[in-house]
């Protein structure tokens, strides 16, 4: 029996790893239907971009109060950082809205391969702004990243969309947030970090939403944008899960999953056929990605081993 034990222990290990992967990929999926359908209710269906913004927070918001009930809404309203919070959702915002609008001009992998930076970007901005400087072979990691992006849109070889550009804001403030995530993991509780964005996205969108308000023509299109808001929040609940199931090192290189799942929706939906590129460049970044979560891993390794030598 105490033969077994550690045997069974490591099924489980492997069980809930092998869980969590399989919740990842379906969470970016689902981020990349997101996308999608944002894309074709822009370019298909004909909507304005603040329109499907604006429903995209209130329709996550609405399903969030409905899944906690509404009596725990002043309790997310409780943070310690009511200005990082606000600051923070005002970043998911921006970023929800700069993508949306580069989803309207660019194809879906190269709106991907240039998110596929912010990881990056936050490694580099993790020192001056958390105090978390990276060593030369992560500086390096980085540096490549930012040419696999330079492979994908070519400055000077090809003509450069000015959505290029877009995305890049969109990639910019997305990376700003994740900063502000881990600021503010040690202050408040994560549904109350994701309520703020919700609350604060419906607040602000609303305003340019109503100004270009276009009603949808019927029950199909108005599924298509009330879907958006059940997309994000089923993406995120399984992001969350993911990460408790496994450590982020096992599951964070999945993240680059949705590079074919853009490419499959992409290809289903509009169409479009990725150039090589895009390819060669997206490849650049993941593997950029990939090795800079290594080095994340061997470097807390170390530092744990290190403690373990110094402990009496």
């Amino acid at each position: 029996m105490t033969g077994q034990q550690p045997a069974t222990g490591r099924l489980a290990l492997v069980s809930d790893r092998l869980k969590a992967i399989a919740l990842m990929c379906t969470a970016v999926t689902l981020f990349s239907c997101l996308d999608a359908s944002a894309k074709y209710l822009v370019t298909k269906v004909g909507l304005p971009t603040a329109e499907i913004v604006w429903l995209r927070f209130v329709g996550q918001m609405l399903l969030m109060i409905v899944i906690l009930g509404p009596n725990a809404v002043p309790g997310l309203l409780q943070t310690q950082k009511l200005g990082l919070q606000i600051t923070r959702s005002v970043l998911m915002a921006a970023t929800t809205t700069f993508n949306f609008i580069a989803v309207k001009y660019l194809r879906l992998d190269q709106t991907v391969s240039i998110a596929f930076l912010a990881p990056l970007v936050v490694a580099a901005l993790a020192g001056p702004f958390l105090g978390e400087w990276v060593g030369w072979r992560r500086m390096v990691a980085i540096l490549i990243g930012f040419l696999g992006i330079l492979i994908v849109v070519r400055p000077g070889f090809a003509q450069v969309h000015w959505a290029f550009g877009i995305a890049f804001l969109a990639m910019i403030a997305y990376a700003l947030f994740m900063l502000l995530t881990r600021k503010l993991s040690p202050f408040d509780p994560p549904l109350v970090t994701l309520f703020y964005a919700l609350l604060v996205g419906t607040v602000a969108a609303a305003p340019a939403a109503f100004s270009v308000w276009v009603w949808p023509a019927d029950l199909w299109q108005w599924a298509r944008l009330l879907s958006l808001g059940a997309l994000g929040g089923a993406g995120h609940y399984l992001l969350i899960l993911a990460y408790r199931l496994a450590p982020a090192s096992s599951v964070t290189p999945f993240l680059y999953f949705q590079i074919l799942s853009m490419v499959t929706l992409g290809y289903l939906v509009f169409g479009d056929v990725p150039d090589h590129w895009s390819m060669l460049g997206s490849s650049v970044v993941i593997a950029a990605g990939i090795y800079l979560v290594h080095r994340e891993r061997a470097t807390a390794l170390e530092e744990k081993n290190a403690a373990l030598s110094r402990a009496p």
